[in-house]
Parts: structure tokens; C-alpha cells; sequence
């Protein structure tokens, strides 16, 4: 891979000397940081390139053609990104969807489908932890059209055991991080990726929330760059989606399709077909939708349904896409 000259002064100050990210941007953006290499710092730059070459690994600095442009008027933009997979996602228009750790199982669910239609016109952007972020990328990882930034260095992996999660990003999509290689995460790290996610994104999704979730940071950040954020709505009460019915309370989009944040970007959408239903499955679909959230024994008595019987319906309508289960056999629409 070809680096100009301009990168190459940054890689060695940033990279190989180790100047850090605010002296560095306030260097290049004065131009002090541009200059010529000696021909041994032209070399250690060679060293230091070919070396995460053989890892795999690639460079995008703050001067590169293809660094993202929104994310140079973020907060404290990156000077350099190492990065892992298909490069040419930085090209692409970009969407951050992400969530808690604790993501109940029909936002999961329901996070996975949205996120599928999203990444057919957007690079999604989101984290690698567990319950939101494992809701996007298996959303946007059969296209490709994936960006999972680490709170880490690349060769690092946080959860260590997202381990093989990783390396399917990396082969199909893109593994992003500021740090340098061997970097392990550390609590600071994580308020830091979070304003990678929101620079990179046109706007963010949230998928669950907490009062005090680090999801919520993210969604902060988007709003300081002037980003759009949505949010999925909860019933009163579910800690998990507090933080969602505080930020539509303040603003934030509703999302219960796509079309929802595609129309916002002016993208039009074809209106989907819904699976067919009849007799059982239909009255269930319907008590759901009416009652929200409910267990198998009380959608059987109130349907005057033996709860076999409820409990087959309710598996086909999760089949075709229009329930999930919610943990403890309650069951909600989708």
C-alpha cells in the first residue's frame, strides 16, 4: 500500500514517535507537521508499515484521501486509524446502530432485521460487546457493509470472547481503532471509541439504554456534531429502554421500521408484504399487539385457547418473523 509523503510524516510522528493526537492535529493543521522525512525516519516508517502489513493491518491518517470526512469535525479526531478488512467501507455513507449489554431479546431480535434493510445503503457502524452490538452486526455482516470500532488495539479483542465474532467482521467487514497495536481496553477507552461511532455515522440508532448506559454517550456525542438519533420505544418501567424513552422525549426520532430513519435521508423504501396469518395464529398476533408484552398462560386464557394451542401459534408467528419470545414464555409482537 502506497503512503505520500504528508501521511508518512504523520505515521512517524504519531505512529512511530509518538506524538499525541491533539499536538499532532494542531501541528498539521498548522503545517509544522508536514514536512520532509530524513531518509532514517523514511526508513523506520518502512519498518514500521511493512510490519502491520504482514498482520494484516493498514493505515488511514488524518491526511489520507479516504479518511472519513465527517469524522475530521468530530471532537478530537484521530490522527491515525488502524484498520482490518475491506477499506473501501470508508467510502460508503455510514449509520451507527448500537445498544447496551443488556439488550432484552425482542430489541435484539428486532434490531437484527432493521439493521439487515439499513446496511443496503449504509456502512453500519457499531461496537463489538454483547446485546446491542452483536444485534447490528448480525444485521449488516451477510452484506458486508460492517464497521466495528474497538475500544482497543485491532490485534486486541474486547469481549476476548467476541474472539472469533472479530475475525468475521474482519474477513466480511471492517475492524477500526485509534490505538496502537498490543493496546489492551481500558475503562477511559470506551468514552473514547464512543465518539468515533458518532463521527463516523450520518446518525445513530439506539436500540436499548439504561438511565445510565454508555450507549447514551454515543448518542450525546451525535448530538453535539449534529447528527440525527433515534430510538426504539419501551413500555414504562423496562429499565432496559429508559434511556430510549428519555432521548425521544427529548428529540429523538421514533423507530419502529426502517422507513423510519431511511425517509430522513430522503431514501424511499418498498412498502413489505407481511407474512400471512390465519384463525389461531391471527388472534394471537392480534392480543399481542393489543396487550404488548404477555405470558403464554394469559394469551391462552384469554383467547379461551388450551396453552398448547397458544404456545404452537406463538412458535409460528416467531418463525415468520412476527413475535419473539421475551424470556420466561412471555412472548411480544414484533
Amino acid at each position: 500500500m502506497m503512503y505520500t509523503p504528508e501521511e508518512k510524516t504523520v505515521i512517524y510522528e504519531t505512529a512511530v514517535k509518538g506524538m499525541s493526537g491533539r499536538a499532532g492535529l494542531a501541528a498539521i493543521r498548522g503545517g509544522s507537521a508536514v514536512r520532509s522525512l530524513s531518509e532514517e525516519e523514511d526508513g523506520s516508517v518502512t519498518q514500521f508499515l511493512s510490519a502491520l502489513d504482514k498482520r494484516g493491518v493498514f493505515l488511514v491518517t488524518f491526511l489520507s484521501e479516504d479518511y472519513p470526512e465527517l469524522l475530521k469535525f468530530a471532537a478530537d479526531p484521530p490522527l491515525i486509524l488502524y484498520g482490518m478488512g475491506n477499506r473501501e467501507l470508508l467510502k460508503m455513507r455510514k449509520f451507527c446502530v448500537v445498544g447496551s449489554r443488556i439488550t432484552p431479546p425482542w430489541a435484539e431480535k428486532f434490531g437484527k432485521a432493521l439493521t439487515e434493510e439499513l446496511a443496503s445503503h449504509f456502512a453500519i457502524v457499531t461496537g463489538l460487546a454483547e446485546g446491542g452490538d452483536s444485534a447490528a452486526i448480525a444485521g449488516a455482516l451477510p452484506s458486508g457493509n460492517l464497521i466495528s470500532v474497538l475500544p482497543c488495539a485491532v490485534d486486541m479483542c474486547y469481549p476476548a470472547s467476541h474472539a472469533a465474532l472479530k475475525e468475521k467482521v474482519a474477513q466480511r467487514g471492517l475492524i477500526l481503532s485509534e490505538y496502537p497495536m498490543g493496546t489492551a481496553a481500558t475503562k477511559w477507552a470506551f468514552h473514547a471509541r464512543n465518539r468515533i461511532l458518532a463521527g463516523l455515522a450520518e446518525g445513530v440508532l439506539v436500540l436499548s439504554a439504561g438511565q445510565k448506559s454508555g450507549t447514551l454517550i454515543t448518542a450525546g456525542r451525535a448530538l453535539d456534531y449534529g447528527r440525527e438519533v433515534f430510538a426504539l420505544p419501551y413500555n414504562v418501567g423496562i429499565a432496559q429502554g429508559e434511556g430510549c424513552n428519555a432521548l425521544i422525549k427529548a428529540g429523538a426520532y421514533l423507530v419502529t421500521e426502517a422507513a423510519d430513519i431511511l425517509s430522513v435521508y430522503g431514501i424511499e423504501t418498498e412498502a413489505k408484504k407481511e407474512a400471512e396469518t390465519e384463525g389461531d395464529e391471527s388472534r394471537v398476533l392480534q392480543y399481542l399487539r393489543e396487550r404488548g408484552e404477555t405470558h403464554v398462560a394469559t394469551i391462552a386464557g384469554a383467547l379461551g385457547m388450551q396453552i398448547f394451542e397458544a404456545a404452537a401459534a406463538l412458535s409460528a408467528l416467531e418463525i415468520k418473523g412476527l413475535a419473539t419470545k421475551t424470556g420466561g414464555n412471555k412472548y411480544s409482537a414484533l
